[in-house]
């Protein structure tokens, strides 16, 4: 029924977004955006090993982003090129052979513009379920690495002074953004994954004073956004990826617009 589709692809964007939306807040704070986009162009490989394999696509992006954020992190940790130059070359390259590997699956029929741009409303209850269990692992070690990775983001000489490994914590929150690539990609899709993981948390910077309430302003904004964008979608019949990540763009005027109302007022 038109109500069950609705429903399954609402809940699954709110899955996502519920965990995006912290994970997004540190992605901001420690200015890994291109690092984002690198993980979202590794999903196009994991997907092609995933056909490649006989396994789930899902669990194929998983496995490429680990090793793509296993391989950002020593190469890093070596300081023989700059970071961006590392994830240029990590990102296109992951893509470039994504694209090739899926040059030779000529005989499976691949919803190539559902892997790029999402697909929500093919969500079924399995995917949803598996989302929440996916973002319930998330939460779980981004709780349990919070107060560490806050510190290696603030003061990472500091942190190291404490006893706090900071290469052992950013490896671990790269492999909890590997997971929310896996997990996002069927909603808003591997090209927009970031923009997911981004705008909510730059939303919600202006009416935030700790780094928890940004966390949880971010996820109520990717709630929020998920939500405008598959009513707008179903409304004016658009794809309902890029209408979530157009709903979070307007959120985030909109926040910005009352933030800076609401500070002329004060003064």
């Amino acid at each position: 029924m038109f109500e069950e589709f609705f429903l399954r692809a609402l809940l699954g964007g709110i899955g996502v977004a519920l965990i995006a939306g912290p994970l997004g807040c540190f992605v901001v704070w420690r200015r890994m955006a291109y690092f984002g986009d690198a993980l979202a162009h590794s999903a196009l490989l994991g997907v092609a090993l995933g056909f490649l394999l006989s396994i789930e696509p899902a669990l194929g992006v998983l496995v490429a982003g680990a090793v793509l954020a296993v391989a950002f992190t020593f190469l890093q940790k070596q300081q023989r090129f700059a970071a961006d130059t590392v994830l240029g070359l990590l990102a296109h390259s992951a893509l470039a052979l994504g694209l090739v590997a899926l040059g030779f699956l000529d005989h499976l029929r691949i919803d190539l513009m559902g892997y790029l741009f999402g697909d929500v409303l093919a969500l079924s209850w399995n995917d949803v379920v598996l989302i929440y269990l996916g973002a319930g692992v998330v939460l779980a070690g981004l709780l349990a690495i919070w107060r560490k990775l806050l510190a290696v983001t603030v003061e990472p000489e500091l942190a190291q002074a404490d006893g706090i490994h900071p290469l052992t914590i950013r490896l671990l929150f790269s492999l909890l953004l590997a997971v929310v690539v896996a997990l996002a990609m069927q909603v808003v899709g591997v090209l927009l994954i970031t923009a997911l993981l981004i705008i909510p948390a730059a939303a919600a910077r202006r009416f935030s004073s700790t780094p928890e309430q940004m966390a949880v302003l971010a996820a109520l904004a990717g709630v929020c956004s998920v939500a405008l964008g598959l009513g707008g979608s179903f409304s004016f019949d658009t794809a309902s990826g890029p209408s979530i990540v157009v709903a979070a763009l307007l959120l985030f005027l909109g926040a910005n617009g009352l933030a800076a109302l609401l500070q002329r007022a004060r003064s």
